[in-house]
């Protein structure tokens, strides 16, 4: 299928007319302005990014685990580190896309630059296509008025030829030639205006060929390049996916040494307090402490009279003989004063 242009389609019957270029000229514009509506899109995505990342930057500086200990401790460390990573790599995804649409914007800079000088041209053309052919159709309405004058003054002549008033004939002849010179410059004139609007004409043809062809070319890189943009704009989002997941992957990988016996043994031997329970309390009866305690009451009859033996000699008396008495023997008495 042929490709259609711009330099094909955009043209108008009447010479004067500018509705292909207006049309053309609106296309570009609409064009800018969709520049601009992407460029201010990338740059607010950013500023969600920029506040994202801050937020999980603040979130990863927060308590977290803190009293935990071992393997799950270790864990957590690694989660909150990946946590400030992420925040990290989403400051810089905000500073690329800020760096997209800045070269989206110097790009739509560059086109308005170039459009305008052509689009001053293009209308100093315009300009002076319309006034050539305004002063071709003056020219000519001169041109047919004088003809018409002429042909006037020609029926005068003939319709007196046949007058024998010489001084009348005369000055009819004198109008009809100053109504033929006068004709005859209006169609000089007139002529001239045509040839000067044919080659205006040509000239705005070739330029107009050309605009067609800049402006075109200026759609194409335009259409190109925020094609690119955005899909660069959607790479960045992927690889963001990319490097926050593989940033999470350290926290699973983490979280996959985390051994739940060994944070209990770790506990276990770092805070036991003993590995006897305590004894059960048992009942007790009051009366049977209380008799416990005070025991048999006293008896009431006197102490029985014991008798000693004879004194022990003390030159027979040796260590190995010596008997002596102990509270636990009986009879043995304490003398109370």
């Amino acid at each position: 299928m042929k490709n259609l242009h711009f330099k094909d389609f955009f043209w108008n019957a009447d010479l004067t007319c500018t509705g292909g270029y207006d049309a053309i000229i609106q296309y570009l514009n609409d064009g800018k302005r969709t520049c601009k509506e992407v460029e201010d899109f990338m740059k607010a995505r950013a500023s969600i990014e920029e506040k994202y990342a801050k937020d999980l930057l603040g979130l990863s500086k927060k308590v977290c685990g803190h009293n935990e200990m071992n393997t799950l401790k270790r864990s957590l460390d690694v989660f909150k580190l990946q946590t400030e990573n992420v925040s990290l790599s989403h400051l810089q995804l905000a500073q690329s896309m800020r760096e997209e649409a800045k070269k989206l914007e110097e790009f739509k800079e560059k086109q308005k630059e170039a459009k305008k000088k052509l689009e001053q041209h293009m209308e100093a053309l315009h300009k002076h296509k319309s006034s050539q052919y305004k002063k071709t159709v003056d020219s000519k309405k001169t041109y047919d008025q004088k003809c018409r004058d002429k042909e006037e003054a020609d029926q005068n002549v003939n319709r007196n030829t046949n007058t024998n008033n010489t001084k009348h004939m005369e000055k009819l002849y004198s109008k009809a030639q100053q109504a033929k010179q006068n004709a005859e410059e209006a169609d000089r004139i007139y002529q001239q205006n045509v040839t000067s609007l044919g080659k205006v004409r040509d000239d705005w043809l070739k330029e107009h060929v050309k605009a067609c062809e800049m402006f075109e070319q200026q759609a194409v890189e335009r259409i190109n390049f925020l094609r690119n943009t955005v899909w660069t704009h959607l790479n960045q989002l992927s690889q963001q996916c990319v490097t926050s997941d593989e940033l999470y992957e350290e926290v699973r990988k983490s979280l996959e040494q985390c051994d739940v016996q060994k944070d209990i043994e770790h506990f276990v031997n770092l805070r036991q307090t003993g590995d006897i329970p305590p004894a059960p309390v048992m009942y007790e009866n009051f009366y049977s402490d209380q008799r416990s305690l005070s025991g048999a009451p006293p008896s009431r009859l006197p102490p029985p009279v014991i008798r000693r033996g004879p004194l022990p000699d003390p030159a027979h008396n040796s260590r190995e003989d010596t008997i002596y008495s102990t509270v636990q023997d009986v009879g043995y008495t304490v003398i109370h004063y």
